[in-house]
C-alpha cells in the first residue's frame, strides 16, 4: 500500500498535569455536539430559498437589523435540559458541546458584556445555566463552544462585503455606530471575557473554539486566548481551534508553536491512527449542523455505530450532532438514531470506553480497539463483514490467547492459532446488521507481525523508481515482482529495490524462517509521458485573468468574460492587496528539463486547481483554511501548457506552487520556466 503522511497536531504542555486533565476525555470517546440559536427559527429558509442553516445571516445576506429581529421570536417553550441530557446518556454519550455562541454572535446565555443574547429575548432564561446544571445532575461532562468569529459585534473585523454599511444600523447595544471605526483590538478584549466568564460561571470541560480562520485572528491573539482559558482553570481542556495553523477540515496541526490539546477533523475521519495524538472528528447526523427543516437526509444508525468504532478503533473521539428545533426539542431522525444508538452502547460500550487505537494496519473484516488490564489486553474485534465460513482470522498476532467470547451473548468462544495468525470461532445468533463484537484476552502488549510497508513516491513511473520495505524489527522482508506470494526462497530486501519494469510487487514478513504476516501489494506501471507541445512561447511569465464574485467552489472560468487582464511573473498573489471575493485564472506554459514523473504541490485558501496539458493534477478546490494537496503527472521534455485556477471568500489568502522529479524535492517552480 502507499504509506499517506501522517499530520501530526503539536501537543503543548504535554506535562503529567497535561495528561491527567485529559484523562476523562480519553476514557469517553463519544460525545454530543449542539448547534442552536436564532437560525433555528428559520429552518434554514430564507425568501424562498431553502438551503441555509447556521451561516444563513452570512449565505442568505440578511442585513443586521433585519436579523435582529429574531430576537423577539426565540421562545423554545419546550425546551427541557434534563431531557437533553438524559438522551445522549442513554445514547451512551460521555459529555456535551453547545454553542454559546456561533458565528452570529448571539449568546445562549446571560452574558454581562452585550444585550445580543438569550435574556433579551421572550424565553429569558440562561440555557447555559440550565444545560450544565443538569448535566451535573446526570453525570455528563458539560463542555462549551465558542465562536470567534462574530458577525454582531461593531468591533468585529473583516466586515462582510455585502453588508456595506448596514452594519451600522445595529439597535440591540444601544451603541451610537453613525460614525464609529471598528477596533478590533476592542473585540478581542470582549472575547476574552465572555471566555474568561463562561469558565467562571460554567465550568465547561471543554472550550471548543471555532472561526478562527479570518486573516484577524493570529497566532499572536490565540496562544494568550490559551494561556488565560489553562489560568482561569487549570483542568480544562481547549481544541486547536483557538490558534490559527489548522490544516483546513483535516482539522490537525503542523505548527510546533500551535495551541491546543486535541485536533479536530471535520466532518472526516483521518485515513489511519496518530499515535501520541488527541483528535476528535465532528460530524453532522444529516447534512447541516444547525436546524433546516427540509434536511431529511440522516445517516443510518449503522452508519454512525461503525463511523464511531472507526475512530475508536484510530484512537480517536467522536462528536456527533445535534440540530434542535426552534421550539427546544430534537428533531424526530435524531432522537430516534439516539434511542437506537444507545442499545448498541449498552452491550458494547465496554469496547469503546477507555480504549485504544488498534495494534493493526488494517483488517480485512472490520476494526480492533483494545484496552491494557495488568499483565492481559483485551482485542475487541468489530466484525462488519463476517466470513462465511464463520473462522474469524486475526492476522500475525503472536501472543498467546486467553480467553475469547462474544459481547452479545456474554458467551465464551473458540479461539486457536494457525501459524502465525490466531483464529476466533464466531458464535452462532450473535450476528448483527450494525457489527458483532468480539473480545479477545492476550498475554501481555499486542505484538503483531504486519506485512511489510511499501514506500513509494508514486506507482506510476517514467524513470526507474526506488522502492523502500519496512517491517517491524528483527523481521526479514520476502519479496517477488511476478505476480506470486513470497515464500522463503523469494528474493530478500537487502534496502535497495528498484523497478524498472511494469509488475506487481508483493512483499511478506518471514521469523526463524518462517511466515508470520499477509502479503502487501502494489502494482507498478511504467508510463509513456505526455509529449511536449510543438510551439515554443515568447513571452516570459504567464497571463493572469483577474475576476470578482462570491464563490464557495471554483466556478467555470473558461466560461466567464468578465475579468481584468495582465501579465505576471508566477504564480503568486503578492501584487494585488485585495485578496477577497476574488478569482484568479493563470495560464501559459513551463519549460521540462527531462522527460519524468512529476510532483506537483498546490497549497490555498480557499481554493484551487492545477491542469496541465489539459489534465487535472492537482484539485484542491472548496472553502478551507490554508491546505496543500499533491498530484504527478508524466510530462516529456520540452513545453506544456500549464493553468491554476484560485479563489477566495474572506479570511486568509494564500497560494503557491512548487514541483519536482520522482526522487527530488519539490521546489517552486523558477521565473524563467513559465512562459505564454
Amino acid at each position: 500500500m502507499l504509506i499517506p503522511t501522517l499530520i501530526a497536531i503539536s501537543m503543548i504542555g504535554q506535562t503529567s498535569r497535561a495528561q491527567d486533565r485529559m484523562a476523562w476525555w480519553r476514557e469517553a470517546r463519544f460525545g454530543m455536539f449542539i448547534h442552536w440559536g436564532l437560525y433555528s427559527i428559520l429552518a434554514g429558509e430564507w425568501n424562498g430559498s431553502k438551503g441555509h442553516a447556521e451561516w444563513i445571516r452570512e449565505t442568505a445576506h440578511i442585513p443586521v437589523a433585519e436579523y435582529e429581529r429574531l430576537l423577539n421570536r426565540f421562545n423554545p417553550v419546550k425546551f427541557d435540559a434534563d431531557a437533553w441530557v438524559k438522551m445522549a446518556k442513554d445514547a451512551g454519550m460521555k459529555y456535551i458541546v453547545i454553542t454559546s455562541k456561533h458565528h452570529d454572535g448571539f449568546n445562549l446565555w446571560d452574558s454581562p458584556y452585550t444585550e445580543w443574547d438569550v435574556m433579551s429575548t421572550p424565553f429569558h432564561r440562561d440555557i447555559l445555566k440550565e444545560l450544565s446544571e443538569a448535566c451535573k445532575r446526570q453525570g455528563i461532562v458539560f463542555c462549551t463552544y465558542h465562536s470567534i468569529m462574530d458577525w454582531h459585534h461593531p468591533d468585529y473585523l473583516p466586515k462582510r462585503s455585502w453588508e456595506g454599511e448596514s452594519w451600522r444600523q445595529s439597535t440591540v447595544d444601544h451603541l451610537d455606530l453613525s460614525n464609529y471605526n471598528p477596533d478590533y483590538s476592542k473585540f478581542v478584549e470582549y472575547l476574552r471575557n465572555e471566555v474568561r466568564t463562561i469558565i467562571q460561571r460554567y465550568h465547561p470541560g471543554v472550550m471548543w473554539f471555532d472561526g478562527e480562520w479570518e486573516n484577524t485572528w493570529t497566532h499572536a491573539f490565540g496562544k494568550p486566548l490559551y494561556e488565560l482559558c489553562l489560568k482561569t482553570d487549570p483542568n480544562i481542556i481547549v481544541n486547536n481551534r483557538v490558534d490559527v495553523f489548522r490544516e483546513g477540515m483535516e482539522g490537525m496541526t503542523s505548527n510546533d508553536k500551535a495551541a491546543g490539546d486535541f485536533g479536530t477533523p471535520e466532518q472526516t475521519i483521518p485515513a489511519t491512527g496518530m499515535p501520541g495524538v488527541d483528535w476528535e472528528t465532528c460530524m453532522t447526523m444529516n447534512n447541516n449542523w444547525g436546524y433546516n427543516a427540509e434536511d431529511h437526509n440522516f445517516k443510518s444508525t449503522k452508519e454512525i455505530v461503525r463511523m464511531l468504532i472507526d475512530i475508536a478503533s484510530k484512537g480517536g473521539n467522536y462528536l456527533l450532532n445535534i440540530g434542535p428545533r426552534p421550539d427546544g426539542t430534537f428533531p424526530d431522525e435524531s432522537v430516534q438514531r439516539l434511542k437506537e444508538i444507545g442499545q448498541w452502547m449498552k452491550i458494547n460500550g465496554e469496547s469503546i470506553y477507555g480504549t485504544s487505537a488498534s495494534p493493526f494496519k488494517s483488517l480485512a473484516w472490520g476494526r480492533c480497539t483494545q484496552k491494557r488490564t495488568g499483565g492481559q489486553t483485551t482485542l475487541y474485534l468489530h466484525v462488519f463483514e463476517p466470513p462465511k465460513d464463520g473462522r474469524l482470522i486475526v492476522p500475525g498476532l503472536a501472543n498467546k490467547p486467553v480467553s475469547a467470547r462474544a459481547l452479545s451473548s456474554r458467551r465464551d468462544t473458540k479461539v486457536w492459532r494457525e501459524g502465525p495468525d490466531l483464529v476466533v470461532q464466531m458464535a452462532d445468533g450473535t450476528g448483527g446488521d450494525i457489527c458483532t463484537t468480539y473480545a479477545l484476552r492476550i498475554e501481555g502488549a499486542p505484538i503483531v507481525f504486519d506485512a511489510p510497508e511499501i514506500i513509494t513516491e508514486s506507482s506510476r513511473f517514467v524513470n526507474p523508481v526506488h522502492v523502500k520495505l519496512k517491517a517491524n524489527p528483527q523481521i526479514e522482508i520476502r519479496y517477488t515482482t511476478d505476480g506470486s506470494d513470497p515464500d522463503v526462497h523469494s528474493k530478500r530486501f537487502d534496502g535497495d529495490l528498484v523497478i524498472r519494469e511494469t509488475c506487481t510487487l508483493k512483499a511478506r514478513s518471514f521469523h526463524n524462517g518462517k511466515p508470520v504476516s499477509g502479503v502487501s501489494q502494489i502494482a507498478f506501471e511504467k508510463v509513456k509521458p505526455r509529449p511536449a507541445k510543438d510551439v515554443v512561447p515568447q513571452k516570459p511569465g504567464l497571463e493572469l485573468r483577474l475576476f470578482e464574485g462570491d464563490w464557495n467552489k471554483l466556478p467555470e472560468f473558461y466560461f466567464e468574460t468578465n475579468f481584468r487582464t495582465k501579465e505576471i511573473a508566477n504564480f503568486t498573489l503578492a501584487d494585488d492587496p485585495k485578496k477577497e471575493y476574488c478569482g484568479r485564472f493563470y495560464l501559459g506554459m513551463i519549460s521540462i528539463e527531462d522527460s519524468d514523473m512529476y510532483r506537483f504541490v498546490l497549497r490555498s485558501d480557499d481554493g484551487s486547481r492545477l491542469w496541465v496539458d489539459g489534465e487535472l493534477v492537482v484539485d484542491n478546490d472548496g472553502l478551507h483554511a490554508s491546505l496543500e494537496k499533491t498530484g504527478a503527472i508524466a510530462l516529456a521534455k520540452g513545453w506544456h501548457q500549464i493553468a491554476v485556477e484560485w479563489f477566495n471568500k474572506t479570511g486568509g489568502a494564500d497560494l503557491s506552487l512548487k514541483m519536482g522529479a520522482l526522487g527530488s524535492e519539490p521546489k517552486p517552480i523558477p521565473d524563467g520556466m513559465l512562459r505564454h
